[in-house]
């Protein structure tokens, strides 16, 4: 009882200055709601950007260190179940607590992308949807032996935000597409991969890594220091690397993707008779997820080729509005998280269902300005 009383009264996100060499400090950021997996709220969002702000405009800050709170989880993504609260007291929108949300969110993601220091993410334990964002966009991205990764957005009829829609079209040969849609998890060894990490390193080193960071004599190029350190542990961590997936499925996941229209693809994928447990949970993400959520996402990922992160950012929040005006958002929320009955009751029940205009719809910005003009 004690526990969860101090976590209650315990900030959700906490902020250390380690002392560094030279008289410079390592700005510490540790999300900090284990009970939920670090998901993150409003509140954690706004203290993260306000921070940040601070240790950009500071000098002695030399770099960021970003982590999750108790053994599980960096973060398992946005709290949902709030975002689900906001939808449903404000039936067809606005829905201003999730829309500030998802607003700020963005806006907190775009600026550790664009961040003028070295930002290290510890991705250990559950690395999901919004904590994805933030660790996609750190300049310095370790994952451990017990890295679980996943964009799971189709089966509560989101879309892999966050930035999903530009990092997963940089991903080799199809995998974006196909672990947006399947909702599949990947792990370390996969990020390494995917170029979603540059170091795997054991978790129980991440004090002496912090200790190392904090002894740097830093000078001219910090982003180099910073990747010497973690290339040192990540050779002492190689017996650790757990047995990765996406690469030896590649030829499956060309097979089933590659550049097939999405009919093609979900018929691929939904139709797949594998004796192979990665393969089999992947096609039944997918077969589980919400029709108009594949479409959705399918034909983001196609918009967002080639866009700059600033136009992704933007276009996603346009998307995520209107999702969250939408009831089936809700629906997925309920089926999965609430009642857990895992029996969400879709509008559409194939993606042939889903008429073009209602598709078209959720492309259309909800407003004059978008929120995101200024990023």
């Amino acid at each position: 009882m004690s526990d969860e009383k101090h976590e209650h009264h315990a900030p959700p996100v906490l902020f250390d200055e380690l002392p560094a060499a030279g008289g410079r400090k390592i700005g510490q950021v540790t999300l900090n709601i284990p009970s939920t997996l670090n998901s993150l709220n409003l509140e954690m969002v706004d203290l993260m950007l306000e921070k940040l702000g601070e240790w950009r405009d500071d000098d002695s800050i030399a770099c960021v260190f970003i982590r999750g709170s108790g053994e599980k989880a960096f973060c398992a993504g946005g709290d949902v179940q709030a975002l689900r609260a906001s939808a449903v007291e404000n039936p067809g929108g606005p829905c201003p607590y999730a829309e500030d949300f998802y607003h700020h969110e963005y806006r907190l993601d775009y600026l550790i992308h664009t961040y003028p220091k070295p930002v290290v993410s510890w991705g250990h334990g559950i690395v999901m949807g919004g904590g994805l964002g933030v660790f996609a966009g750190s300049s310095h991205r370790v994952v451990t032996e017990k890295s679980r990764f996943a964009m799971p957005e189709v089966t509560i009829a989101l879309f892999p935000d966050v930035g999903g829609s530009y990092f997963l079209n940089r991903m080799p040969d199809g995998a974006g597409r196909f672990l947006g849609l399947t909702a599949a998890n990947f792990n370390g060894t996969d990020c390494l991969f995917l170029g979603l990490a540059e170091h795997l390193v054991e978790n129980d080193l991440r004090d002496h890594v912090l200790e190392d960071l904090q002894s740097i004599e830093w000078h001219g190029d910090a982003a180099q220091q910073v990747t010497e350190v973690l290339a040192g542990y990540d050779k002492r961590s190689g017996h650790a690397r757990p047995e990765g997936n996406v690469e030896k499925h590649m030829d499956s996941i060309h097979e089933l993707c590659g550049d097939k229209p999405i009919e093609q693809v979900v018929e691929a994928i939904t139709g797949l008779e594998t004796d192979d447990p990665w393969l089999a949970k992947a096609r039944d993400g997918l077969a589980n997820g919400s029709p108009l959520s594949v479409l959705i996402t399918d034909r983001q990922l196609r918009e967002a080729a080639g866009k700059p992160l600033r136009e992704v950012f933007k276009s996603e929040l346009v998307l995520a509005v209107n999702i969250v005006r939408y009831p089936e958002f809700a629906e997925g929320v309920r089926a999965l998280l609430i009642d857990k009955d895992r029996n969400p009751q879709w509008q559409y029940k194939t993606i042939q269902d889903v008429p073009a205009d209602v598709l078209d719809s959720f492309f259309r910005p909800p407003w004059d300005t978008n929120p995101l003009a200024d990023i």
